[in-house]
């Protein structure tokens, strides 16, 4: 009988780590080529930076939104409302 909560705690466990695991690669490959990115545009480029800050940015704006998904699934946002809207219309 406490294997049902037992199953969904570890489904949702490997799917916390697997988000972590795509988050984690996410920030890696935005580090690295944007590293290169930033070193071809100030060695080939004109002075100054040209067209790297607006790659990073962009790209920085996504991998913010990663990491926001990554921290409310976290926090289980969706069971938690779902958990106080069940009790609010109990309530009435």
């Amino acid at each position: 009988m406490n294997s049902a909560p037992a199953d969904t705690r570890e489904s949702g466990a490997q799917h916390r780590a697997k988000y972590l695991v795509g988050l984690t690669w996410h920030v890696g490959a935005f580090l690295i080529i944007n590293a290169s990115f930033w070193l071809m545009d100030l060695a080939l480029g004109q002075q100054g930076v040209q067209w790297a800050y607006w790659i990073t940015a962009m790209w920085g704006f996504a991998l913010a939104f990663h990491l926001l998904a990554y921290l409310v699934e976290g926090r289980q946002l969706e069971q938690r409302k779902t958990r106080q809207y069940l009790e609010d219309e109990a309530w009435r």
